[in-house]
């Protein structure tokens, strides 16, 4: 709301009330909406609801979608707001900075949040990181959360994993790896230091899930140079060993011929 703004408190029928398109809360548990609306029941509501006005002479919601769920809950048919003059974008920006004041808000439901503001401003998350009082370190740490597929945030948010557990889980690249190092981490409960070393330990290869990937030869000769030198050492044994090599269009071929006497009598001529 602007400074210096006149509050107007007007009684608005809830239904005449719409959610607000950048409300980045999606979940809001049962019971403490219960238990809000007996609190409401009892001693009424409070702290208005702030709205805008919206077309056909409805009302958009910017701060108080809490409320308003217990509100209708508790059964009111109408619930105190105060209007403002803000702009969509300006509903947005305190819509957000609202819910990110509180605790609860997920980690998800707020890097959502975050992105639609600076696709609201149109800005860097620098300046999006300047404008809500955070760092850009922080800004930027949870916009990589963006990065989880459906699938994985949901059984974050079910498991209970904390932002660091998640950020921990982002090294991994390959996603099938991620998935099950994921699973691995709820299976075990792992707290945010075991998560961490565990994440490291795949990382650096010496956790079991981690791919050996295969030697790669790039030149096959080597290894005939290999069979070379250990034919030269039989020779200096005493060991009348041959290598007879040829080459053809679709082959390298290496023959070595021990003798049978030589082979069988601790690799000497026989007397």
């Amino acid at each position: 709301m602007h400074i210096g703004e006149k509050k107007r408190v007007i009684s608005v029928p809830v239904d005449q009330i719409r959610p607000n398109p950048a409300q980045p809360r999606k979940s809001f548990e049962e019971k403490p909406l219960a238990e809000l609306a007996r609190s409401i029941q009892t001693n009424g509501l409070i702290q208005p609801l702030v709205v805008r006005q919206a077309e056909n002479g409805k009302y958009e919601l910017i701060a108080g979608e809490r409320r308003l769920r217990a509100c209708i809950i508790a059964g009111m048919k109408s619930v105190p707001c105060i209007v403002s003059s803000c702009s969509s974008g300006e509903s947005a920006v305190m819509a957000m900075a609202e819910n990110m004041q509180r605790r609860d808000l997920g980690i998800f439901e707020e890097a959502e949040g975050i992105k639609h503001l600076i696709d609201v401003w149109n800005v860097t998350q620098e300046e999006a990181a300047r404008r809500l009082g955070k760092s850009q370190s922080s800004i930027a740490n949870k916009m990589r959360l963006l990065r989880f597929t459906d699938e994985e945030r949901k059984r974050i948010i079910e498991s209970g994993l904390t932002e660091r557990h998640a950020r921990a889980l982002l090294r991994i690249q390959n996603l099938h790896m991620r998935r099950c190092a994921l699973e691995t981490i709820i299976t075990r409960q792992y707290n945010v230091c075991k998560a961490e070393e565990y994440v490291e330990k795949l990382i650096s290869g010496n956790g079991p899930e981690k791919q050996r990937k295969k030697p790669v030869i790039k030149d096959v000769r080597i290894f005939l140079n290999t069979i070379s030198h250990a034919v030269q050492t039989m020779e200096q044994c005493g060991i009348s060993a041959q290598t007879l090599k040829s080459e053809t269009d679709d082959y390298l071929e290496c023959i070595i011929r021990i003798p049978k006497s030589q082979a069988t009598a601790g690799g000497r001529k026989p007397a």
